[in-house]
């Protein structure tokens, strides 16, 4: 006679709930063996539709650019104000000329270029010029429609200039390189290869704060003074077109 066993259903993993709280278990020791790195990155995807967008993101820069704007506006009139008090000469606008580059001797020892205006329209001598990057150099010599510009890096040159990171002055004296010489009256100065270098705000023959160069190397052989090579970051060589500061 057969006898048909029975094969029973109370055991535990013959019940849907026990797979699901096991199935739960296996899930919590996964994420703390990986730390929740599994969780982060499920976050990760299905957060993306919420992220903020470029509408928002188009606010935030123009928040920045305002903010920008009202700062320059400040630091102007502040500057405006206290070259005032300091008898300084000051720029508008109606300041700038607008010149090209007709001739320019940018090798060996003459270092000049010669632009297509003079003193007919309003340039005179020791007029600051300025190309794409920063000072090119000061006006030496005028005729009725031309003007001649003695280069930073000319030999002639000299012009006090300043350090901003550590706040100091100095003196530029072009050599008749690509190179002109940064020259601090102080041992103890901390510059450093690429600090910047911009007109002097004491100035009383240049503008404040036009850019003028980086340091590109520095010699510290000297005992009663630190120089440094800059260099520049107008290219006279390359430029065409220039601004004349009355």
């Amino acid at each position: 006679m057969l006898v048909i066993r029975r094969i029973s259903t109370s055991r535990w993993w013959h019940k849907k709930k026990n797979w699901i709280l096991f199935a739960i278990f296996l899930f919590l020791v996964f994420v703390r063996i990986t730390k929740g790195s599994f969780y982060k990155d499920f976050y990760y995807f299905i957060s993306k539709p919420f992220w903020p967008g470029q509408f928002q993101k188009e606010i935030i820069l123009e928040s920045i650019e305002q903010e920008y704007s009202i700062k320059l506006s400040l630091l102007k009139k502040d500057n405006i104000r206290l070259r005032r008090i300091l008898s300084l000469q000051e720029l508008s606008n109606n300041d700038h000329i607008s010149a090209a580059v007709i001739s320019r001797k940018t090798g060996s020892w003459w270092r000049q270029i010669i632009l297509n205006k003079g003193s007919k329209n309003g340039v005179e001598i020791g007029s600051t010029v300025i190309g794409p990057g920063g000072l090119l150099g000061r006006v030496n010599n005028t005729s009725l429609f031309t003007s001649s510009v003695t280069l930073l890096t000319s030999p002639g040159s000299k012009l006090g200039v300043w350090v901003d990171r550590i706040q100091i002055n100095g003196l530029l004296v072009g050599l008749g390189d690509d190179y002109p010489s940064l020259i601090l009256y102080s041992k103890d100065a901390d510059i450093k290869v690429g600090d910047f270098v911009s007109s002097s705000p004491a100035s009383t023959l240049l503008p404040p704060n036009i850019p003028i160069g980086m340091v590109h190397s520095i010699d510290e052989t000297l005992k009663s003074k630190k120089t440094a090579k800059i260099l520049l970051l107008a290219k006279p060589h390359v430029i065409d077109w220039v601004q004349i500061l009355k």
